[in-house]
């Protein structure tokens, strides 16, 4: 599984409560993490196994994070060979974080099975589901942290992009894009 979205959307926090789930459920799971190099240093922060706590002391689950190094696309040169080798390893469950920060940030798409893309409740309106790129790519869109205050923004988010995938041009024959 392909997971982007902006910053704030909840992407680390969200595997960690998947990744749980799976292995609790006897599934070997593998996060391949995928952080932005500075353009200055070509340094990385690599944070995000830091969020999530719990899941990396798993023994069912193994999180690489690793940094773009300037590739583009929201992935690295090498995150297709790393899921290839971490299904040969015996997971049986890959999520790939990418940088996650816009409309061209999906390139795991064509590597993955299901391309997820999580928003937040404040994720913009009909119009920004529309915009070509990263929306049209996504098998399914979740609207995260869609609790408390947030419960009335979200659905209304869920709403419009709903509305909106309709007028997007479908990738597949058998799959529809869900919200």
């Amino acid at each position: 599984l392909g997971l982007s979205g902006p910053p704030g959307a909840g992407k680390s926090t969200f595997i960690e409560c998947f990744g749980k789930m799976l292995t609790e459920r006897k599934h070997k799971v593998s996060v391949l993490a995928v952080d932005p190099s500075s353009s200055t240093s070509g340094g990385s922060l690599l944070g995000d196994k830091t969020r999530m706590t719990e899941l990396s002391r798993d023994m069912n689950a193994y999180i690489r994070p690793s940094p773009t190094r300037g590739t583009l696309g929201g992935v690295t040169r090498t995150t297709n060979e790393a899921i290839l080798l971490c299904e040969g390893g015996g997971y049986d469950v890959v999520l790939v974080e990418t940088v996650g920060v816009g409309q061209s940030e999906f390139a795991v798409a064509d590597m993955v099975d299901m391309f997820i893309l999580l928003l937040p409740p404040a994720g913009g309106d009909e119009l920004q589901g529309i915009k070509r790129g990263i929306i049209e790519m996504a098998d399914l869109v979740a609207i995260n942290k869609a609790d408390g205050d947030l419960v009335v923004p979200a659905r209304r988010i869920q709403a419009e992009y709903i509305s909106a995938m309709k007028l997007l041009r479908k990738r597949s024959k058998v799959w529809r894009p869900k919200v």
